[in-house]
Order: structure tokens, then C-alpha cells, then sequence
């Protein structure tokens, strides 16, 4: 089993300059955890849920108030992305994968074209627990 079989093809996408609340929206509609952030059509970063639960909103509105939640959600994903992204390509083996995701603690990991960088897909490690789950029912049924 390999990258481009188990990924999501097509992920969503934002800009560097998306808003935070717009992110939000956007993973909160799709029940999504990733989003690749693209410039240009390059993968200059990712944004997941956990980079937006570090502002702490409802610590924030505690605080400091409803303008405070206001002016954080308005930040740009740009702010809290993650960069230096791992990622994989369509041929790389879901052991790679599985190491990969443990190593750098990631919940995903995008499928990019080898020659193009272009964003093909994301392998989350839901994929990875999916397939797993299809195999130990193939060894259960014997």
C-alpha cells in the first residue's frame, strides 16, 4: 500500500493570507484537521487544529474579551502555519509513512507531485488506521 492509494485526493487548500476564522470554518464544515497552505501553487506550509487551539479562544475572551477573539480569529494562517512541512510522495510505502508520522509527530502528511511540488493529496493518519483496521479484519476472517 502506498501514498497515492490510501490519500485523500485533492485536500483543501488556503492561502498564506486566509484568515484564521476562515480556516476554522472551512476544517469545522469539511471535518477536516489539515489544511495545506499554498503560494503560488507551492506548498510554502500547513495549518492544522491543533495550530489554532494554541490561541486559547476561550482563554482569550476570559481575558481579555470579545475584541481580543475578534482580532485573533483575524490574524492569517500565515501566523500559526506550520513549516518545513514533511511530506510524501504517491509512491512512498505506508511503512514510510507510519515511521514518518511517529518520528515527527504529525497527524498528516501531504502527497506532492516528485518533479512539480504540486499538492496531490493528503495521508492522514486516519488513512493509516483505516487500512490497518481492513487488514486485521482480513487476518481475523483468517
Amino acid at each position: 500500500m502506498k501514498a497515492g492509494d490510501l490519500m485523500t485526493a485533492n485536500p483543501v487548500t488556503v492561502k498564506p493570507t486566509t484568515t484564521i476564522a476562515e480556516a476554522w470554518d472551512l476544517m469545522t464544515a469539511l471535518e477536516i484537521r489539515h489544511l495545506p497552505v499554498l503560494e503560488n501553487g507551492r506548498m510554502v506550509g500547513i495549518v492544522s487544529d491543533r495550530d489554532l487551539a494554541v490561541l486559547d479562544l476561550g482563554r482569550l475572551y476570559t481575558e481579555e474579551g470579545a475584541e481580543a477573539v475578534r482580532r485573533a480569529l483575524a490574524r492569517v494562517v500565515a501566523e500559526v502555519m506550520s513549516t518545513g512541512v514533511v511530506q510524501v510522495e504517491p509512491g512512498t510505502e505506508l511503512i514510510d509513512i507510519v515511521g514518518l508520522l511517529i518520528d515527527h509527530k504529525v497527524g498528516a502528511l501531504p502527497v506532492v507531485h516528485p518533479d512539480t511540488g504540486e499538492v496531490l493529496g493528503i495521508v492522514s493518519y486516519l488513512d493509516v488506521l483505516r487500512e490497518l483496521q481492513d487488514v486485521l479484519q482480513e487476518i481475523r476472517r483468517g
